[in-house]
C-alpha cells in the first residue's frame, strides 16, 4: 500500500501544515513547550500512517494506525489546552480536520481488518 495515495495520509500531511501555521504566533516562551509538543504530535501522525503502510502485515499496519490516532488525541488535547492558554481562539477548523483524519484512519483500519 503506498501511503502517498491515501486519504488518511493526505489530509494528515495538510493538518501538519495547518498546525505548524497556527502554532508559530504562539508565545516565543512556549517554544520549548507546547508549540514543540504539539508539532511532534502533529508530524506523528502522517508518519505513522506512512510507517504503517510500508509494513508487510496488515496487523503491524494496524498498530501504526491506532498508534497515529493515538496522536491526533493527543492534538486535540494540546488544541484545547491552546485554546484555554488564550494562544488560539477559534479552534472549529482545526477540530473539524483533526476529526476528518481521525475518521479516514479508522475507516481505513476498519478496511484492512475486513479483508
Amino acid at each position: 500500500m503506498e501511503h502517498t495515495k491515501l486519504d488518511a495520509w493526505k489530509e494528515s500531511v495538510e493538518l501538519t501544515v495547518d498546525i505548524y501555521t497556527l502554532s508559530s504566533k504562539f508565545p516565543k516562551d512556549e517554544l520549548y513547550g507546547l508549540t514543540s509538543q504539539i508539532r511532534r504530535a502533529a508530524v506523528s501522525v502522517p508518519s505513522n500512517i506512512a510507517e504503517g503502510s510500508a509494513r508487510k502485515g496488515t496487523a503491524e499496519t494496524i498498530q501504526f494506525l491506532y498508534i497515529a490516532v493515538g496522536s491526533l488525541a493527543e492534538l486535540e488535547t494540546q488544541i484545547e489546552i491552546s485554546r484555554r492558554l488564550g494562544y488560539i481562539s477559534n479552534v472549529e477548523t482545526i477540530t473539524k480536520r483533526i476529526l476528518l483524519v481521525k475518521q479516514l484512519t479508522l475507516g481505513l483500519v476498519r478496511y484492512l481488518k475486513s479483508v
